[in-house]
């Protein structure tokens, strides 16, 4: 199964761990940036989709013409999930995270995978003591958001940080298609030899994150859907399981959230991450069981 280091930190707007600090991002120079958005209408109902990266660096300047056009529209501002207050995270995260009593996770790991993991943990100053308790899931997270956050991506540049304090600001209620519980949830339902050969694919990719986001991130700021499909979505074909839990399940979960939501006026902004919204049995496509159908907002 190969999976690109980067996927789990798009997927989910997780937190990272308290053990892994940012370092400081660099100063940058605004660069107009695109990304792709849809629209689904009826005749009092209007529901915008935004792809988001859920860390960027500073200096994109994405929130404007149609996407801010369409945001002030808007009187509900959907994310993926609400983010709770930061000892909420931490007593979930305990709980779902860990696994105080099982077996070290290191010892989980085929052994050709052991030093390079116990290497990748110490270079991010995760303890021993913290990771050897960890559930493959998390430590495969984990390893994604630290050299994410290292070459200077940060969910404060993030869309979902940008909107809700827009939306904070307006007035206007922020509502989760999934609560923080939930999220950390779905990786809970895969199975263990898939929540290893998680992590031991994230090992394998991770020389490869700064190449894989460059190209990721520029494939959504010049409003590329099929190339972030690409980069995201056909790496999961080798694991239907985790292609299933992580993107397809939960795109059928919104797609009838939406067509609940258009059964009422309004007007509502949804973002999520921008690999829900692109390739086969994207939130678009499970659209067309209820008959709707979002069209691609040009600008």
């Amino acid at each position: 199964m190969k999976i690109a280091a980067p996927l789990l930190a798009l997927l989910l707007a997780l937190p990272l761990p308290a053990c892994a600090q940012p370092a400081p991002a660099p100063a940058a120079t605004a660069q107009d940036a695109d990304p792709a958005l849809w629209v689904v209408r009826d005749k009092d109902t209007t529901i915008y989709l935004f792809g988001t990266i859920h860390v960027l660096k500073p200096g994109l300047s994405w929130f404007d013409e149609a996407v801010k056009t369409a945001f002030d529209r808007s009187q509900t501002l959907v994310l993926e999930m609400v983010e709770p207050d930061a000892a909420t995270q931490q007593r979930v995260v305990s709980a779902a995270a860990f696994d105080p009593n099982g077996t070290p996770l290191t010892q989980q790991l085929s052994p050709n995978y052991r030093a390079a993991f116990a290497k990748a943990m110490g270079d991010g100053q995760v303890q021993p003591a913290v990771y050897e308790k960890m559930r493959p899931w998390f430590a495969a997270v984990t390893l994604s958001l630290l050299p994410v956050r290292q070459l200077g991506y940060d969910p404060a540049n993030g869309p979902e940080k940008v909107l809700t304090d827009a939306a904070k600001a307006a007035g206007k209620p922020v509502v989760g298609l999934e609560t923080f519980e939930g999220q950390l949830g779905v990786f809970g339902k895969l199975s263990k030899p898939a929540q290893v050969q998680l992590l031991e694919s994230t090992l394998d990719e991770l020389p490869k994150v700064d190449a894989t986001f460059t190209t990721l991130v520029d494939a959504w700021a010049s409003g590329r859907p099929e190339g972030v499909a690409k980069e995201m979505n056909e790496s999961l074909k080798d694991s239907p399981e985790v292609a299933r839990v992580l993107l397809t399940d939960r795109n059928k979960q919104w797609a009838a959230w939406i067509a609940e939501r258009m059964k009422r006026p309004g007007t509502v902004f949804i973002a999520v991450g921008a690999g829900h919204l692109a390739g086969a049995g994207s939130v678009q496509d499970q659209l067309g069981v209820y008959k709707l159908k979002a069209v691609r907002v040009k600008y």
